[in-house]
Order: C-alpha cells, then structure tokens, then sequence
C-alpha cells in the first residue's frame, strides 16, 4: 500500500488545524482509509518534522499527496461548508477556458511512441522547500503507482519564466539529438541519456526500442526535458523560490493523464496558487478530441438510490443524512424522489458501480457510526461439492507426482496473452487498474504455472506443478458477460515430456474419478499441432492437454521441453455427485 511523507507544518496548514498524536488524530486519519504510521520526532527541527501516513486504499490516487490527504480530511470535518472551487480553472465538454497564449503543438509522429499531453501552469507565489518536495513525492508517487512505472503517466515540473510559447511536443532521432540533462554538465544524446543517465537506466525501457524519441522544447527550441525519462538542466531544474512553473504530463491512456492531471492542479489550488490551463493541439484524436485544455473535467455522474443504500449498509439513513455523508467526501450530489445522482469532484474518477457510492456513504458517516451486531441466524457449515471434488484432484495430483502452487488471479497482457500466442479476445481487463502487472484476470492457470517454471531452472528435473483455482473469461452468453470457474491446471517440464505422458496423467486422473470422457483433436496456438488434445464430456470440450508450442516456452525462457493441460472442474461436479 502507498506510504507519504508528509511535512507537518504544510499538513496542518492545508488542514487548518493542528492534531496532537492521539486516537482522535487516527480515527481522522481513517476516514480517508490511512493510518498513522510514524508520527515525526521532537528532535526535529518544526520545519523539518515529517509525518509518515500509510494509506490502505489503492483507488484513491489524489490522496497520495499532502494536499490530497489534507483536502479529504478538511471536507470530512467540515462538510460543504469546506468545499474548494475549481471551476475557475476547470474546461469541460461545451466550456473551455481560455488559455491566453498557453498552446502545445503535438507531432503527429508521436501518434504510436507517446500519443498524449495535458499541461498547465501555476503562478501567485513562490515555491518554497516543503512545497516543492511534496510535489516530488506526488511526481513519484503517481508516476510509479498509477502511471505504472511512467509508461501509461509521466510527469514533468518547469521554470515557466523561462519558457517561450508555444511549445512543441515532438519525435525526434535519439543519435542526432542531444541536451544538458538534470544533474549533469554537458550535452548529450538521447540515446546516450538513456544508456548512461540514472533516469534513463531507470526508465530507459519505456522509449529505447522506437526509432524515435518523445523530446519537449520552446518556441526558441530550447529542451525542456526528454519525457518520460529526464528533465532539461536548465527549464527543468525547478528550485525553492520559483514562482511560475509549468506542470506536463505525456503518456498512453489520455482518461489517466486528465486524472493525474485533475489532481495535482487541485492540489496547488489548495495550496494558494493560481492555476492557468494550458492549450495542446493533437494532430488526432485522443478520445476527448483532438484538442485538450487541460485541467479538464470528464468525469460521468453515477447513480443509485436511496433504498439500495440503506439495504447494503443495514440502516435507515435519511436523504438529507446521505446527501450530507456524500458531501463530506466532496461530491456533489442530487435527489429526485428515491434515486441519487452522485456527481464526483475533478481528482476523482474511481465511481464504476453504485457499490462506490454506497461505499463513500460509509466512510462520510465513519465506521464509528455502525453499530456492531451480533449475527441474527445460525448455520451449521459444511463444503460445497465443487470443494469436495477439487480437494480429491489435489490428492489424486499429489499422489501422481505434482506439486501444488498457488498464484495470484491478476497478471499482466505480457504474461497472459503475449507469452502465451493467443488474441486475447476472451481476456478480461481491469477497467482502472493501478499497475500493469494486475491489468488482466487470468483466462487459464497455465501462464501461472509457467510464470513458477521460468524462475526455476537451476532446480533438479523433472518438475512437475499444478494449481486447482478460479479462472474467468468474457462470455456473452451470461447475464455478467463473464464466466468464473474452478480449473485444474497442471505443467510437466524435463527432457522426455510429451504428449503420451500427458495423455497418461488426463487417463489416471479421469479414471479415479470414475469419469467417462473421450478426446478430440484441436488447434490451439499454446501447443505444438498434432501433439494436443481436446478432453470432451458429453459432447463438450472441458479440457485440454498438449506439448507446449517451442515460441511459447522461448517466450518465458524454458529451454526444456514441457506439456501442460487445464481441465474445467466445474462442469464434472454432477456426474461425480452422480458417482458418490
């Protein structure tokens, strides 16, 4: 979970109110699902007394920030009456701001390297040292957490004084282009920035297989930095005292930069700066058209009512009482009859469901404020039959020779589609996932067990794996969409694997479990053609077994050769209940 420093003096201040390190001060802090995880030392001088604070959600990506935290906090004790304005400086479809002579102009040659820019500037006073490292650890935090690892969000901080509009947002040759990047004295190529630079060691992996190179520069085509990698040494070399600074961020996914966007421009706000948006032009289409004003509001209402909230959370609150615990969250909010039309504040974008509503209904009213309750039925457990039969595979694998894994059920494109040489049209993708390494639920365990296989190669043959676990994948025959159930999953790796062996283990196992099934033959891409199985039941294809494809096991490294197979439990629960 993410942790900040946050500087007490700059906390308190945005808060507007200073908390002794009591229990009062920890039930605040959990209102915004954070606790206190070091409270600062009294050795300390006062300006340099830093808060440690541990937040326990992950969807909250403007609380990652000292304003952020500060703002939810501030509105939770105050209410409405607490509430910032931000339409001074928010566009919105219909209502753009004007942006003076602010302009960025976007090669069309970034369309497939970096697509996407949003920017702006802040002004009013100078920056000073607590300020301007919390805008660091923003920079950081929502670069590395939500951008995932600065490809999909990059963030830049300039000298906007220095800067001369318009500025250009171009692809450039990384050999014949060249600039003083931050901490160093001397020019150089992008192409040795990336292989030499700490940065570019860092984050190098994003840009150095394109022939060309995101740079940023001005009117007088002088750099501001090489994004995402490295600001310039001179624009980009942003100091305490600075007063006009220009705020850019470039990336994959235009809905997650407006987001990251949305929150650091209200985060200065808070803070006391003037905000002043910025014009970039897109040669094409970024799917909130081809030019941004940014900050920009996009953000969609979502609804639920007023019933469906008091069921979920087993109360009787009134409309007013809801209303009043959604405005302590800063959202905006409007009732006709029994339905509730949420509207969430600029830096928010984490509504997909009216369970988020209700939820935010929680936490404005405190979990304090929830009576415990003592269950009212009483229910004797026992298995479900889909439990009882995977616990008799586990020991049917074990007994063939099988280790047991368990993995997670999110993984990334790379792993469970890439690797494995399929389309992935039936793969389910996480519609705001916080890192690309949990962006896909796995359609099949096989890339679970291949993923154990690929790190275990200095380990004695053979090595044979399994796992018994939920797998899902999109079906539109279903009222979801979707279809989650339990499979088997298994993965044999030394020098005499093969079809034969595999088939063995698919006839062993079947055969314990008194289930009849016939096999047919099939053509999937993971396995190798002639040397792979369908398992039918009834007609139906429940399984599958076969010799991994060679690209499928150079693609994670294994250089012995392996078969693997998955089998759907699910389906064979009632012939086995049927057999008991």
């Amino acid at each position: 979970m993410p942790k900040i420093d946050v500087n007490e003096q700059l906390f308190f201040n945005l808060l507007g109110k200073a908390y002794p390190y009591t229990q009062e001060f920890e039930q605040l802090l959990s209102s915004a699902k954070a606790e206190l995880d070091e409270a600062p030392s009294d050795a300390v001088p006062s300006a340099e007394r830093i808060i440690k604070i541990e937040l326990n959600d992950t969807n909250r990506p403007d609380l990652w920030s000292t304003a952020g935290l500060a703002r939810l906090l501030r509105m939770h004790t105050g209410g409405a009456s607490h509430k910032a304005q931000y339409q001074a400086f928010l566009s919105a479809p219909g209502a753009v701001k004007d942006s003076a002579h602010r302009h960025v102009i976007v090669d069309p040659a970034l369309e497939h390297i970096r697509p996407f820019m949003t920017a702006f500037v802040i002004s009013g006073k100078p920056i000073d040292e607590p300020m301007l490292k919390d805008i660091i650890q923003t920079q950081e935090k929502l670069c590395w957490n939500f951008g995932r690892k600065r490809r999909s969000v990059s963030m830049g901080v300039y000298r906007s004084e220095l800067i001369q509009w318009p500025v250009h947002y171009r692809a450039v040759d990384p050999d014949s282009t060249s600039f003083t990047p931050l901490g160093f004295e001397t020019n150089m190529t992008c192409r040795e920035i990336i292989a030499e630079h700490p940065k570019g060691k860092e984050y190098g992996w994003i840009i150095k297989d394109a022939k060309q190179v995101p740079l940023l520069s001005d009117a007088k085509n002088e750099t501001l930095s090489m994004p995402p990698i490295i600001n310039s040494a001179r624009i980009g070399a942003v100091q305490p005292g600075d007063t006009d600074l220009l705020v850019e961020l470039t990336g994959t996914d235009m809905p997650s930069l407006l987001l990251a966007t949305n929150i650091v421009a209200c985060d200065f706000s808070d803070a006391g700066y003037t905000i002043l948006p910025v014009c970039v032009e897109h040669p094409y289409n970024t799917g909130f058209g081809k030019t941004i004003t940014a900050p920009f509001y996009f953000q969609e209402p979502t609804k639920t009512t007023l019933h469906a909230i008091n069921k979920l959370l087993g109360t009787e609150l009134s409309a007013q009482e809801i209303t009043e615990a959604l405005e302590r969250m800063d959202n905006t909010v409007s009732i006709e009859g029994d339905s509730l039309t949420l509207t969430p504040p600029a830096y928010r974008n984490d509504f997909l469901h009216a369970v988020d509503i209700i939820e935010d209904v929680m936490m404005g009213k405190t979990v304090e404020f929830f009576a415990p309750e003592t269950p009212r039925e009483f229910t004797i457990g026992r298995l479900l039959p889909i439990t009882q039969l995977s616990r008799k595979i586990k020991s049917l694998m074990v007994g063939f020779g099988y280790q047991e894994m368990i993995f997670n059920y999110l993984g990334s494109k790379k792993d469970y589609i890439d690797r494995m040489n399929i389309d992935g049209t039936t793969t389910i993708e996480i519609a705001n996932p916080m890192s690309e390494n949990y962006q896909f639920v796995r359609p099949s365990i096989i890339p679970s067990l291949l993923s154990a296989e690929t790190v275990s190669g200095n380990a004695v043959y053979p090595h044979r794996t399994f796992e018994t676990g939920k797998i899902a994948y999109l079906a539109p025959e279903e009222n979801t969409g979707t279809r989650t159930c339990q499979s088997l999953g298994f993965l044999a790796v030394h020098q005499d694997a093969n079809f034969n062996e595999a088939a063995s283990l698919v006839a062993g196992l079947l055969y314990y479990l008194q289930l009849p099934y016939h096999v047919t033959e099939t053509c999937d891409p993971r396995f190798i053609e002639g040397r792979q199985a369908g398992i039918l039941h009834e007609g139906k294809q429940i399984g599958i077994f076969g010799e991994l494809h060679p690209q499928v096991l150079e693609n994670w490294a294994i250089t012995v050769p392996a078969f693997a197979g998955e089998l759907d439990i699910e389906t064979l629960v009632p012939l086995y209940q049927a057999k008991k």
